[in-house]
């Protein structure tokens, strides 16, 4: 009875301390999300055109990419709470610039530092996680760190769409709600026990090695497991970032709809989606879990597609509705098969490098697509972009279905 009690006690714990580790992503998107309803309030403001307004959303993505270089095998190598401090004191910054900016460069600063708490999150922080799950908890703390994702990413744009509507110096009011909120993240990171991740079959040779730094990379035996959640979370993270970054100037120009309350609702409503799909299919198998991922971002992008060239808002409706699970989906079954293949003390990195790759289409396609759109229209720039994300969801699906072929059911060989 007693052994029963403490058992109990000890996993209560243990969920406890996993859902404090993952209150550090759920604000890492909530910062990284809240901006989009926001970009055309600053666009007014500043007078910038929508090659700058992706110029700031791109920065994002450069800060992101290059803490992904080095946060990842710095987390493996001297712990996680050494790194996830020093990011959340630079989302506080970040959050200073947002309230106190008055041109775009001061934005463009605030946007790289998000970015660099994002990747500091995106390797670390969701390793820690998984870490605090311990052995018998790693399927569900992956589960855990993936709603933690989209859940912030609903907050954020809701958030400050409503504040928005319904506040004259919105801008102000949202950061200064979230650098409370990351003040307390800060106090949470230095009391959880976050474990130091030791390599205990590294010899004396090979820890002189990995003092030094190096580029993120992998063991042969390992890099299939990171490259299926590419596969798969790239394309989907690149159509939520698109519909992120230009769907409110989408919603201006070519519906003529301008309240930032819509954006905000549109963008959390595909981040909702994203949630309520991976707790739906979370016993799945996760090749399946992958391949579905794949099949709702490449409907995703027909839906937009559609849009654009019907003008309606229920096509861009839906293509956000299957963008959210396109990504989710993607990220849990990413995140899934490092934490079940991949040793805790290449966790991060392996993190580290699922998210560099699939950050970089996020960050350059949606750019190549405002600088195409202030050189031609919206719709040639926005379709050009969907038809090409496309074309990368289709071959993610068969990528993942190449490495983890469907098991053959063994063929009956009785006869009548």
């Amino acid at each position: 009875m007693n052994q029963l009690k403490s058992t109990t006690v000890v996993s209560a714990s243990t969920k406890l301390k996993v859902l404090l580790t993952s209150w550090g992503v759920v604000l890492a998107f909530i910062l990284s999300n809240s901006a989009t309803p926001l970009y055309v309030r600053w666009q007014e403001n500043m007078n910038f055109s929508s090659g700058m307004l992706t110029d700031v959303f791109a920065a994002y993505i450069l800060g992101l990419l290059f803490t992904l270089l080095f946060v990842g095998q710095l987390s493996d190598r001297y712990g996680r709470k050494a790194v996830l401090i020093p990011g959340a004191i630079a989302a506080i910054i970040s959050c200073l610039l947002f309230i106190y900016s008055r041109n775009v460069y001061e934005l463009i600063l605030a946007r790289l530092l998000t970015g660099v708490y994002v990747g500091t999150i995106s390797a670390a922080g969701m390793a820690a996680v998984v870490d605090m799950g311990g052995a018998h908890y790693k399927k569900q703390a992956s589960l855990i760190a993936s709603i933690a994702m989209v859940f912030g990413a609903a907050i954020g744009p809701t958030l400050a769409g409503s504040i928005s509507s319904y506040c004259s110096s919105p801008i102000t009011k949202v950061y200064e709600i979230q650098l409370i909120l990351f003040i307390s993240l800060v106090i949470v990171l230095i009391k959880l026990p976050l474990p130091r991740i030791q390599n205990k079959n590294m010899n004396k040779a090979m820890r002189q090695k990995v003092k030094y730094f190096r580029l993120p990379g992998l063991s042969p035996e390992y890099r299939k497991f990171v490259g299926v959640g590419i596969a798969i979370f790239g394309p989907g993270l690149t159509s939520t970032c698109f519909i992120l970054s230009l769907g409110p100037s989408l919603l201006a120009k070519l519906l003529n709809i301008e309240s930032p309350l819509v954006s905000g609702l549109v963008a959390g409503v595909m981040f909702i989606s994203a949630i309520v799909v991976q707790l739906v299919l979370k016993k799945l198998p996760t090749r399946r879990i992958l391949l579905l991922g794949a099949l709702c971002s490449t409907l995703s992008m027909f839906c937009l597609t559609i849009s654009i060239y019907q003008l309606s808002m229920v096509p861009l409706v839906l293509a956000a509705l299957l963008a959210g699970p396109g990504q989710g989906l993607g990220q849990l079954g990413g995140l899934t098969t490092i934490a079940m293949n991949i040793p805790a003390d290449h966790r991060a990195e392996s993190n580290a490098l699922m998210n560099m790759w699939s950050y970089i289409p996020a960050g350059v396609l949606p750019v190549a697509a405002g600088y195409l759109t202030d050189m031609t229209n919206l719709a040639t720039g926005a379709s050009t972009l969907t038809i090409l994300l496309l074309i990368i969801a289709i071959y993610g699906g068969v990528y993942v279905n190449k490495v983890f072929p469907a098991p053959h059911k063994k063929l009956s060989t009785k006869t009548s």
